[in-house]
């Protein structure tokens, strides 16, 4: 019979899972995503509630037994969000656990994949470190939206603090319902509902400053008149920014 362990989707609650399946020690475990988990009567189900302590004892465990290496790509690909990530990292933890490699040992099938979720993760977050733009609000907060592919969020955070360490901003994920604060002295997150009218042209004024919006109009016209349109090559352009990160540039929104 298997044994599946539900829990909350959250880094802490997938530890607090492993930390279950070592302490119940089950013949054949299997984690899910309360989100993606179904009902299944052949299979015992048990609710994993989130537990920083147990938590906790697992990462230690995963940096002093495997290493700091490793408890990075499997941080990394935990941000994947992929559907074969709970069982991949499982695997990878309990090889690891057994004094396998698991960092560069690229024989072994779960390494590799490893190591490629992880390197499609990187490719994400600099392409967030590179497009986020930033808006000044109305109450002085400069203001991003994005929505990556992954949740590469936690990733660009110390970025954006070292470049931007003199202003309070925040980079809001439309897909995830999350931010990343900075108040001048610190990095917190935040919980909170941001409709996606505040990316609209009619709805924009409403927060940000009108200083803001008239300099977003002319950085697009100046856009429009330095581009020599003789001397475009779109699939050069479309290799350097892919489309799917247009929405987050000023000059690439209509005027």
């Amino acid at each position: 019979m298997v044994e599946r362990f539900i829990y909350d989707g959250t880094f802490e609650g997938y530890l607090t899972a492993i930390f279950e399946i070592y302490e119940r020690r089950p013949a054949i475990a299997k984690i899910e995503r309360e989100q993606f988990a179904s009902e299944n009567l052949f299979d015992e189900t048990f609710k994993v509630w989130t537990d920083m302590t147990k938590a906790d004892r697992v990462w230690k465990g995963i940096l002093t037994k495997i290493g700091k290496p490793a408890s990075r790509l499997i941080y990394r690909a935990f941000l994947s969000e992929k559907l074969e990530m709970e069982r991949l990292l499982q695997a990878i933890i309990r090889k690891g656990f057994n004094g396998r490699n698991v960092v560069d040992d690229f024989s072994d099938l779960d390494v590799l994949k490893l190591n490629q979720i992880v390197k499609e993760v990187g490719r994400e977050k600099h392409r967030m470190d590179a497009f986020v733009r930033f808006r000044k609000t109305r109450d002085n907060i400069y203001f991003a939206t994005v929505e990556p592919d992954f949740n590469v969020l936690p990733l660009n955070a110390s970025h954006f603090k070292n470049r931007y360490a003199d202003q309070k901003w925040l980079i809001y994920d439309l897909n995830r319902n999350y931010g990343i604060y900075y108040d001048l002295h610190k990095l917190e997150t935040v919980d909170l509902e941001i409709s996606r009218d505040i990316n609209s042209s009619l709805k924009a004024p409403m927060y940000f400053t009108e200083e803001e919006m008239l300099y977003q109009d002319l950085w697009k016209n100046y856009f429009k008149s330095t581009n020599i349109t003789s001397r475009k090559n779109m699939r050069l352009h479309l290799r350097h920014v892919p489309k799917r990160y247009w929405k987050y540039l000023s000059e690439k929104s209509p005027l």
